[in-house]
């Protein structure tokens, strides 16, 4: 399983979360990773209007060359993406005990503002278990 990078974007756009678990993505200062950011969030906004079927959540996967980003939009418009490898198979299963790490250590923290940065050592370890351990 090759998981290289997570991203919690808010409903703005804003990236309110970035972390790199493995190497080989390109090391980006905090200004690029804010645009990168700011990007998807539009990219995703465009392909929900997209849709020659009617209604649409937007793009769930992109791949390039060498990767892929799987993206769980939530109910409240905060995006979770996992940067992986092309033959990961279990991304949607993590991005969604992602999320349950993020409902439980970040959200229920009555010191946590909404749509901020995420600084939460409980989230921080439960992404660490989850993401070292290999399993969804």
């Amino acid at each position: 399983m090759a998981i290289f990078g997570l991203w919690v974007i808010n409903k703005a756009g804003g990236l309110v979360y970035q972390r790199n678990f493995a190497d080989g993505l390109a090391q980006l200062t905090s200004n690029e990773y804010l645009v990168m950011a700011g990007t998807l969030h539009g990219i995703h906004a465009i392909t929900s209007r997209l849709s020659p079927t009617g209604s649409s959540s937007g793009a769930q996967v992109i791949e390039g060359e060498s990767f892929k980003m799987t993206i769980l939009l939530t109910a409240t418009g905060t995006k979770f993406v996992l940067l992986t490898s092309l033959a990961e198979t279990v991304a949607e299963p993590v991005l969604q005990k992602v999320y349950e790490a993020y409902a439980d250590a970040v959200m229920k923290n009555p010191f946590h503002t909404p749509e901020m940065p995420i600084r939460s050592e409980g989230f921080d370890t439960r992404i660490t278990a989850l993401v070292g351990s290999g399993q969804p």
